[in-house]
């Protein structure tokens, strides 16, 4: 099994948003960047775990974990004019791409903020894609470590 990290907007689609869909479950749409798409599409399997990190808030960080409940397909947003993600340049028989469904798993007892994972950025979370200056990406591996010791730090 691996380890992911998944970012998405409170405001756009936060934790809540999940627990609140059917079965809470929900396909991981609307990702327009190549490097996350191949993850998506080559690497996460069913069974995977994920944290699940809210952005582009006041006190971004972790906030629940997330399964990995199905294997990479393609986006159907991208094919869709009227969607917001929709790619005029992506085609049904050969997507450009993917997403993966994911379903809630758990809230983290509290969350994790990025000042706090970055106060570990030279010791056990070096090398940690989230704590590297200038990392934009909103799928990220993370080592079977990295995911241990964060665990650890729910606790406080």
């Amino acid at each position: 099994m691996a380890h992911w990290l998944l970012k998405s907007e409170p405001d756009a689609f936060g934790i809540e948003n999940l627990k609140n869909r059917r079965n809470q479950t929900e396909p991981w749409d609307g990702v327009r960047n190549y490097q996350a798409r191949n993850m998506m599409r080559d690497q996460m399997q069913v069974g995977d775990l994920g944290f699940f990190y809210h952005s582009n808030v006041k006190e971004p960080g972790i906030v629940g974990i997330i399964e990995i409940v199905s294997a990479g397909h393609p986006d159907p947003t991208a094919f869709d004019p009227h969607a917001k993600y929709y790619d005029p340049k992506s085609d049904p028989d050969h997507p450009r791409w993917y997403l993966v469904d994911v379903r809630f798993v758990r809230d983290l007892k509290r969350t994790i903020s990025l000042s706090e994972l970055k106060d570990h950025a030279d010791d056990a979370l070096a090398g940690f894609p989230l704590v590297r200056k200038g990392n934009r990406l909103s799928i990220m591996p993370v080592t079977d470590q990295q995911w241990e010791f964060i665990l650890g730090l729910e606790n406080g």
